[in-house]
């Protein structure tokens, strides 16, 4: 210890003198958690739908005005008739057309179906998936409304988000985003940076043996990117409103595991690195595309092809996903998060061992 404690007040001491790592430590992760969080919004709100009225009824206005009175549309009335619904999809002047056809008052008075018309521009498809899913909804309150009942009644729950927001889904996961690459950054340039200005000679003179040498280096940034890792939780929690259902200590404690994870992982980059330029670049694409596209952060692994699914058991985000999502979501406990917290333990020592037998004590 008498050796390491040195390295590691060094190390602390470079930090407080070095601008960029201040910068990474403190500032990139919330404005990063903050620009990502209203950036990725699955919700579309504003959709332009075009009303092609033949009926110009009480009926037909009061079916527009449902519509209207809705926060995911902007009615505007067309005049062009069908023949030139395309041209309107092509123009991005509207995203749905709503043809409500001459005998609708007359058919409405009557126990039976009426027929609209709702025409989507799917170039798009999750757009349009979710389009279609309002337009259906803001029907059935108008049939609901009429007194129509269906054959049966179906009652759905909707359990650990009940008002869909997609930000009980995205945040969380950027939270594992910002940690992985932010730490990733942080080691990545510690042993880079004694190569590029020099005094790595002065550090491998001493009696300091290889291990202690990336102890005394770890440990300073496993400190900064917990502390890290604890303010965009708070920002997370208390900005953008995400639940913590869970034990707060609990995810405090994976939060942990997955700093030391992300850290080994940008050691490891270190120390095949000869200068702090590549081992940034390399540490960006390592830790960030594959947490963006194999982790579960945007797409389901169960709908990737086995190859690429055969990979994302390598990706650490994709075991904090769902540690991170099932704490503050679903209120999981150790139990039942204990396989995943295993493999990220695994995975930190597995990177710390080889990064420490490439490391050279020699030049």
């Amino acid at each position: 210890m008498n050796r390491i404690i040195p390295i590691i007040r060094k190390e602390f001491i470079h930090i407080r003198r070095d601008f960029r790592t201040l910068i990474i430590i403190f500032i990139m992760p919330v404005a990063q958690l903050l620009m990502f969080g209203y950036a990725i919004n699955m919700e579309i709100q504003n959709i332009t739908l075009a009303v092609i009225d033949h009926s110009e009824s009480p009926a037909s206005r009061d079916l527009i005005r449902a519509f209207a009175g809705s926060k995911f549309f902007t009615v505007r009335h067309f005049d062009g008739g069908e023949s030139r619904v395309g041209a309107l999809f092509q123009n991005r002047q509207a995203r749905i057309v709503l043809i409500i056809p001459q005998d609708f008052a007359a058919t409405i008075a009557r126990p039976v179906a009426t027929k609209v018309q709702a025409l989507i521009d799917a170039s798009d498809s999750n757009a349009a998936q979710a389009i279609r899913n309002y337009a259906d909804a803001i029907l059935q309150t108008y049939n609901a409304g009429r007194g129509l009942a269906a054959p049966f009644e179906v009652q759905t729950t909707i359990q650990y988000n009940p008002t869909f927001k997609s930000t009980y889904f995205f945040v969380p996961g950027l939270v594992a985003l910002i940690l992985i690459m932010i730490s990733a950054l942080l080691t990545s340039v510690a042993i880079a940076r004694e190569k590029e200005t020099g005094t790595m000679e002065q550090i491998l003179v001493s009696p300091v043996r290889a291990r202690e040498i990336i102890i005394g280096k770890v440990v300073p940034y496993i400190l900064l990117a917990f502390m890290d890792g604890v303010i965009v939780l708070l920002v997370a929690h208390f900005w953008f409103k995400v639940p913590i259902i869970g034990s707060v200590a609990l995810i405090l404690g994976a939060a942990l595991v997955y700093v030391f994870v992300a850290l080994a992982l940008g050691l490891f980059i270190s120390t095949l690195a000869h200068t702090q330029q590549v081992a940034m670049m390399a540490a960006l694409i390592i830790s960030m595309l594959p947490s963006i596209m194999l982790s579960g952060f945007f797409f389901p692994v169960a709908s990737m092809p086995k190859v690429l699914q055969w990979i994302t058991y390598v990706v650490p985000a994709k075991y904090f996903l769902l540690i991170v999502r099932g704490i503050m979501l679903k209120g999981n406990t150790l139990a039942q998060i204990g396989t995943p917290l295993l493999v990220l333990l695994g995975m930190g020592i597995i990177l710390t061992i080889i990064s420490t037998k490439k490391f050279k004590t020699t030049l």
